[in-house]
């Protein structure tokens, strides 16, 4: 297949959605009230008070920042970037905090959706509202919004949106005669049927080692991990919906369905590129893998929406970056034009992409800046198909009104060592999210 030129469109939400992402933010005003963050110093964009350009510091761990710093850099004069390679993950976060407290922290830093009320309720972010609120409001998709815009304060922009998808083996469905999943029903009977022609092979893997994948589906079943009651936080974790998706999960397990080896481990590799399952549940950002990890795969493996509990399109989200503006920083104005022109100028995805050392199937979230992303995808390993194209209609179907809450990074680590009893990860996630609630002084809805 050519290199594509296609790109989705921009989701426009339902009134539905529209309604359900009203009520989102009106639930997390808990936060606004523990929050810090202040205004903008009034420094003007265009140059430092000394009449020199103003320099910002840049942390990030994504691949390619270091290029799309400098490639700003050239755009123009009056702004100066300079960038820091960061770990990824909790390390990363650790020391972003650690930098706040020294107040010697960045002016400007990535971070994944699922940290960012926790980071901001402790007050370790500014409040962007002034100089980026509009910025969200008028380039971002609205079930996109939500997630940056808490307790009625914009305190971070997106980057990219992850719906979750599934990957399958289009020879072996074939060749054992299975049809594409729309259900979970269905895909569950794939599974039997796969495994009975070959006892070797399985439907996937799911054996833990990543409770944000776990986070991602019970979104799709219609969970909701955090809300408020009154002036209490409520954690959900272990609620109906996530139950019975985790259930669904343990039972292909036990059943020998699915395999236990983890997700993100040199032996996931193997029995992927073995063909010793079926199909993989990934995000978006996925596809771009397959080619460096699975090469001699190439047009055997498909693309499909994630199969639903009713047959109706839903997905829900599997990690995801946005930019902040870390406490304390002096220069908050210029922070958001520099992170403006980052997340939506399409100048900005070029050097990004290719500084990659492996092809980029990140799925932008504003629409001008998915164009190039999908202009520039190799997208041949998949035969025939359209990958942003395909990612796109199911960012569309993202379940609207998710929120993150206030100790999820808590609960993220306590889930990890629940290997693949994923109801265990439930309890346990739960546990450590009420603990974290009230240990942090917050109010606790019994």
């Amino acid at each position: 297949m050519p290199r594509t030129s296609r790109t989705s469109r921009t989701p426009r939400a339902s009134r539905t959605s529209r309604i359900a992402l009203t009520a989102t933010v009106a639930s997390l005003t808990l936060l606004a009230t523990a929050c810090g963050g202040g205004d903008s110093d009034g420094n003007s964009p265009n140059a430092g008070s000394d009449g020199k350009p103003v320099t910002l510091t840049y942390w990030s761990a994504t691949a390619g920042a270091k290029e799309t710093a400098e490639a700003f850099n050239k755009s123009q004069k009056n702004i100066k970037v300079e960038f820091s390679l960061i770990p990824s993950g909790p390390e990363g976060v650790t020391k972003l905090t650690n930098a706040v407290k020294g107040r010697n922290a960045p002016d400007v830093a990535t971070m994944d959706y699922s940290a960012l009320p926790e980071y901001a309720s402790e007050g370790n972010l500014e409040d962007l509202s002034a100089v980026a609120g509009d910025t969200v409001s008028e380039k971002f998709p609205e079930n996109i919004q939500s997630l940056v815009n808490l307790g009625g304060k914009t305190w971070a922009v997106p980057f990219d949106v992850t719906p979750i998808q599934l990957f399958y083996r289009k020879d072996l469905f074939k060749k054992y005669d299975v049809e594409v999943p729309g259900t979970w029903d269905e895909y569950r009977a794939a599974a039997e049927k796969i495994n009975k022609a070959d006892p070797k092979v399985r439907i996937t893997n799911f054996g833990g080692g990543d409770p944000a994948l776990l986070a991602g589906l019970a979104w799709q079943a219609g969970a909701q991990w955090y809300g408020t009651s009154g002036d209490a936080w409520k954690v959900t974790i272990d609620g109906a919906a996530s139950k019975k998706v985790a259930a669904y999960w343990d039972g292909l397990l036990d059943d020998g369905l699915a395999s236990k080896t983890p997700l993100w481990g040199e032996g996931e590799a193997k029995e992927r590129a073995g063909g010793k399952v079926a199909t993989i549940i990934g995000a978006a950002w996925s596809a771009g893998g397959f080619s460096t990890g699975y090469p001699d795969l190439k047009g055997k493996w498909g693309i499909a929406p994630l199969p639903t509990w009713d047959g109706k399109p839903a997905t829900g989200m599997y990690g995801g970056t946005s930019y902040v503006v870390p406490k304390g920083s002096k220069h908050t104005e210029a922070a958001a034009q520099f992170i403006e022109w980052v997340t939506t100028n399409p100048e900005a995805m070029k050097p990004r992409l290719s500084s990659l050392k492996a092809p980029s199937s990140a799925l932008p979230a504003n629409e001008a800046m998915r164009k190039v992303a999908a202009e520039e995808f190799d997208g041949s390993y998949f035969e025939g198909q359209d990958v942003y194209e395909l990612s796109g209609q199911a960012a569309d179907t993202i379940v609207p009104g998710w929120t993150w809450g206030p100790v999820q990074q808590q609960v993220t680590a306590a889930q990890g060592s629940t290997g693949a009893d994923h109801t265990k990860a439930l309890t346990v996630g739960q546990a450590k999210g009420e603990k974290a609630v009230t240990d942090r002084g917050l109010k606790l809805a019994k």
